[in-house]
């Protein structure tokens, strides 16, 4: 199956669940950017709930910008904040210590577009799971496309559909209960090396 989606912030299960069980994944990259979706956003899981890290990005007086044009607004210290908030949230999970050395490197190194940096935070935890998936950038925007399956809808966080993806152990599930489809790292830090068995056993649902 070939697929079509966004390139997101530390994907949310969702996401994976299609990548995983894709033969090809195109990655959109030729879209205007939107507030309020994933682009820029992940949920993680906090001694409080569900907490969403955004990153700050530098908007012009455009109306449209394309995706692949928004920088980063780097005067702020997200990426320092982002790995605060990682360690208070995971650090007593199963399997954090187990990935820390591979990702915290995307917390020190300075990007300046949200676009790139996105793919390479796709790179490297395709690594952590293991994930060895086809891919390629679209090169025009096209609204409907055929032998694709369209999953660009996923990208938008404020129209979310709800997923039936299977409970597993959260660090903080005995405080508030499971929360699904959170980013990509709640899974990894919590299951491990099991994290593609669960990706590849689920189903996503898209009206």
């Amino acid at each position: 199956m070939n697929i079509i989606l966004h390139p997101t912030y530390f994907p949310n299960i969702a996401h994976f669940v299609a990548i995983a069980n894709a033969d090809h994944v195109v990655f959109e990259v030729d879209d205007n950017f939107l507030k309020q979706t994933y682009r820029n956003r992940s949920y993680i899981y906090g001694a409080n709930g569900k907490l969403a890290l955004n990153i700050p990005v530098v908007h012009t007086q455009k109306n449209r910008q394309k995706y692949r044009d928004v920088k980063i607004f780097n005067e702020e210290n997200w990426q320092s904040n982002h790995w605060k908030s990682l360690l208070s949230a995971y650090r007593t999970s199963p399997f954090f210590e187990y990935y820390e050395d591979e990702l915290q490197p995307l917390f020190n190194v300075k990007a300046d577009y949200i676009l790139n940096y996105n793919l390479k935070c796709y790179e490297v935890i395709c690594e952590c799971l293991q994930l060895d998936i086809q891919t390629s950038k679209s090169e025009i925007y096209q609204k409907e496309i055929s032998n694709t399956t369209d999953f660009r809808p996923l990208v938008n966080a404020k129209k979310e559909q709800p997923q039936q993806f299977d409970a597993y152990t959260q660090v903080f599930s005995d405080k508030h209960g499971f929360i699904p489809n959170l980013s990509i790292l709640d899974l990894l830090f919590n299951e491990g090396p099991n994290a593609l068995n669960y990706l590849e056993s689920q189903t996503i649902t898209l009206q």
